[in-house]
């Protein structure tokens, strides 16, 4: 019999749990300009039949290079722009089918921390004023009175390590790190399940970034909050997360927890990307980088869509592209936590030749 560490038997339990959030073959297409003359260019597929679930409490990284629809899909999830298709269950109801009345007593339970905290936040308005908006929108159905705002202000204000008297300042006053507290602080002042942090800490130094990751982690453990959390940074994903996914041109390649990820990898673009983080042990070995620029999302390849770049591409991979599965459990490179998850939480990867990749290291000969 297989002994589980504490944190196993913790991912075991909580897989009893139904998913806060669930996702069904998303798409998101976006139009290309109308051209006065010539053809028609085709849309861009930003976001391409991606599926996803987020359980009460969990924090899932998405990593990928840039442009590959990472925080075109966390604003899907949040119908900050609407899918072309698919589904996304929030607490048992489908967004996708509500209009913007319908979805605004939801949206107390769903919130985003974005990229920027230069351009996130209204130079007009005082952080008092813009932390309180969220509880002005929903003061109805909170039903506070106007002088129950300002003390929540502050209590938000102390809990992301601002004094109060940040309330009368305004947004050009206050450092990058700072900043972006406040826009955390936006984001949980209506006690939000599920967040969506769309790269929050790739704009500030790297001291100001494990504040910030900090702060994060004690506010995911204090209230279970569930994070989608987007970054190119593998160190602060592996640091944050309980499971990773990894996207390629608008779509979702792998998908598993961060042992599993950083330690089993079964996706050769996964491989890639844990080959280009700087490693100083590791000191006049060449790292064997990806080469070539993705595909133009427009016009993607047949069959896998990273076989142009792929050096373990098949006939196979060429024609057919390959689906999310679940890889056999039975495998000696499988954890034992893996074994006992629930196929939604088992390692996922989009490749014909994982069974390979795994068992080779990614190293390929």
């Amino acid at each position: 019999m297989t002994t589980l560490t504490a944190a196993e038997a913790t991912i075991q339990t909580d897989t009893t749990l139904a998913p806060l959030l669930r996702a069904t073959n998303v798409v998101k297409h976006f139009a290309a300009p109308t051209p006065l003359w010539g053809k028609v260019a085709p849309p861009v597929q930003a976001v391409h039949h991606v599926s996803l679930a987020i359980y009460p409490g969990e924090v899932v990284g998405l990593v990928g290079e840039s442009g590959c629809g990472k925080s075109t899909l966390g604003r899907c999830l949040l119908q900050l722009i609407r899918p072309t298709s698919g589904h996304v269950w929030f607490e048992g109801k489908d967004l996708t089918t509500l209009n913007e009345k319908q979805l605004r007593p939801l949206r107390q339970g769903m919130q985003m921390v974005f990229q920027n905290p230069y351009s996130s936040l209204n130079p007009r308005m005082s952080i008092g004023e813009t932390l309180a908006e969220p509880f002005l929108i929903h003061q109805k159905a909170l039903r506070l009175s106007t002088k129950e705002i300002f003390p929540k202000v502050s209590a938000l204000l102390n809990k992301v390590g601002l004094p109060t008297s940040a309330a009368d300042r305004y947004p050009h006053e206050f450092s990058g790190g700072q900043r972006q507290r406040i826009g955390i602080a936006r984001a949980i002042a209506l006690n939000p399940s599920f967040i969506v942090a769309d790269e929050p800490v790739s704009a500030l130094d790297v001291s100001v970034q494990a504040q910030i990751l900090n702060l994060l982690k004690d506010l995911q453990a204090e209230t279970n909050l569930s994070l989608l959390f987007v970054a190119h940074n593998l160190a602060v994903v592996k640091y944050l997360s309980h499971r990773v996914a990894v996207m390629y041109l608008g779509q979702i390649v792998e998908l598993a927890s961060v042992d599993d990820l950083f330690h089993r990898a079964a996706h050769p673009y996964t491989h890639a990307l844990l080959a280009a983080v700087p490693d100083p042990t590791k000191r006049g070995i060449a790292p064997s980088l990806l080469e070539g620029d993705p595909p133009s999302p427009s016009s993607p390849p047949s069959g896998c869509r990273f076989h142009p770049r792929c050096a373990w591409a098949t006939d196979r991979c060429r024609t057919e592209a390959p689906v999310l599965r679940t890889l056999l459990s039975n495998s000696d490179n499988a954890s034992p936590s893996s074994i006992l998850l629930p196929n939604e939480k088992r390692p996922l990867v989009a490749c014909h030749e994982a069974e390979k990749v795994l068992a080779a290291g990614g190293k390929y000969a």
